[in-house]
């Protein structure tokens, strides 16, 4: 919760997921200096396994969006959630995951925040989330040329909005590039 929430007052809600062989901790680093800063409550979820049961799961679904659905249950009902800024966002596995669930589930979700993502895969598509990814081009775990370069161009041929952001470096994400989704999620759309 950020400081300063009141009970109430809709605030912007992000579920954040981390990477593979991380857990919520991690997940909840990646935003955590924005969330007090832009008043975000994050969600972070742990994974049941060592990664997300899509990744895992050759492409279903199963006990982690169950427990997703579970935690994003419980916070609609103790607080006040902003509905035209629910996002979902992650790291490496954890973007891979946001990105599917977000297309997947686009009537909840309004944005989908993926940092490093190695894939998309959603079951189906719902809605039009507003997509922001980033990439380092020295990326050797999920390298850019076989990971970003090739999924923001097929959500832009979906129709996605998409903002892309590439850096120099690794599989990190940077400070800049948290705080600058963290300002795209929470602007108002011009």
């Amino acid at each position: 919760m950020p400081t300063g929430y009141r009970s109430g007052r809709p605030a912007p809600l992000i579920v954040v997921l981390h990477g593979a062989g991380e857990d919520a901790r991690d997940g909840l680093a990646l935003l955590r200096a924005q969330a007090d800063r832009h008043g975000l409550i994050l969600l972070s979820p742990s994974s049941r396994e060592y990664t997300w049961d899509l990744v895992i799961g050759r492409g279903r679904y199963g006990p982690d969006v169950a427990a997703i659905d579970r935690s994003l249950e419980e916070t609609f009902s103790r607080y006040g959630v902003d509905p035209t800024r629910v996002g979902v966002g992650g790291y490496s596995d954890g973007a891979s995951y946001a990105l599917s669930l977000g297309i997947a589930n686009g009537d909840l979700f309004t944005h989908v925040l993926a940092f490093s993502p190695g894939f998309v895969a959603p079951t189906e598509r719902v809605g039009s989330p507003r997509i922001f990814v980033s990439h380092g081009t020295r990326d050797g775990w999920l390298p850019i040329e076989r990971c970003s370069s090739r999924i923001v161009p097929q959500l832009e041929r979906a129709g996605y909005e998409v903002r892309y952001r590439e850096f120099e470096g690794g599989h990190v994400v940077p400070p800049g590039i948290g705080r600058e989704a963290a300002e795209w999620f929470t602007a108002e759309r011009a």
